[in-house]
């Protein structure tokens, strides 16, 4: 089969176009066929070393071995089943949950043997991948490359929504609105929870889609006077904060929030490291959240809102398997709109 493989930390040369033999199916696994995967941030900052350089880089203390295949949000069909999983599974258009884990259900995504695909497990950016038939899903949509955008992002946005506990007509910000996850969390929050939505984006282009979307209020994060404009826009401080972006807007984020107020972060991509006045937090009895991916109740509740029609994939453009390279370029540029999808291209 064909696959692409990260040999080491670095830039997109480290991406290699490779052939490899198609994996088995062990017991209590299946061999999918991989028909769409979309990239995430996860296997960039992995690439490029943002989770570290030693021994802890990945998500298991051993961190990454290389070379690996990247890859976690993927969509296929099942053409191979292992010892202990039924042969009628063949056939079977699937999404796969992201990660291994043997938490207790509802804890699943902070157990500490926590491992995901395209990290401690070879992924998707392959013709063929091996997962556990219980974390196989079935597809949401009737269509590979749509159902392949929700896995990581949607996850990670849906359990970002659900641990603020937005009520209908709360106000929360959503920051890098126009991104994969921002994009669902406007969704997720305005379509599922009901809740008011002010989306923050670079481009004002993109003011159109993301109002179809569920957003309220669509607003520049270059704006000079930005903490005035949101406050102007929700005629007050804001319920809570939806982050993907970090330190670049961290400090906006607090002075919108009401007193009581809630932020909750999954992503950095605007600085990792920040300033903080604790007397912020404590005087306005704010609470903080860190959060990333979920459980697996929480993703069999996501996929059936996106069935339910309630979610909609974004999607700014695809690629073939073996441009992987030039589609992780792509994602890192400003001004996308939704998810980047790699196709394979073998049968």
């Amino acid at each position: 089969m064909k696959a692409v493989e990260v040999r080491g930390y670095g830039d997109v040369d480290q991406l290699a176009v490779v052939e490899r033999p198609i994996p088995e199916a062990g017991p209590g696994e299946v061999l999918v066929q991989v028909k769409a995967c979309a990239i995430n941030n996860t296997e960039i900052w992995m690439r490029e070393g943002a989770y570290g350089t030693d021994a802890k880089s990945g998500w298991k203390p051993e961190g990454v071995q290389f070379p690996r295949v990247p890859g976690s949000d993927i969509s296929g069909r099942i053409v191979k089943v292992g010892t202990g999983v039924e042969e009628t599974q063949i056939g079977r258009d699937v999404v796969l949950f992201p990660f291994t884990s043997s938490g207790p259900d509802g804890t699943e995504h902070i157990a500490q043997d926590m491992s995901f695909i395209g990290s401690e497990y070879d992924g998707g950016y392959a013709d063929y991948v091996v997962w556990p038939a219980e974390l196989c899903y079935d597809m949401p949509l009737d269509d590979y490359t749509k159902s392949a955008v929700f896995s990581v992002s949607g996850l990670t946005a849906w359990h970002m929504v659900e641990q603020l506990q937005l009520e209908p007509g709360q106000t929360v910000l959503v920051t890098g609105a126009n991104g994969g996850v921002g994009s669902l969390n406007v969704q997720i929050a305005a379509r599922v929870f009901q809740a008011n939505v002010i989306a923050l984006v670079g481009d004002l282009a993109l003011s159109d889609q993301l109002k179809q979307f569920g957003a309220t209020h669509v607003l520049s994060y270059k704006s000079e006077q930005l903490a005035d404009d949101i406050v102007t826009a929700n005629g007050g401080p804001v319920d809570a904060v939806l982050d993907v972006v970090g330190d670049a807007l961290f400090a906006t984020s607090l002075a919108v929030l009401k007193n009581g107020g809630k932020f909750c972060i999954s992503g950095s991509a605007g600085g990792q490291q920040t300033q903080l006045d604790f007397r912020t937090v404590y005087l306005k009895h704010l609470t903080l959240y860190g959060s990333v991916l979920g459980t697996r109740a929480e993703y069999g509740r996501m996929l059936e809102a996106i069935a339910a029609g309630k979610l909609e994939p974004v999607i700014d453009r695809t690629f073939p398997l073996e441009e992987a390279g030039a589609a992780q370029t792509y994602f890192k540029e400003a001004g996308k709109l939704g998810k980047i999808v790699l196709l394979p291209t073998g049968e």
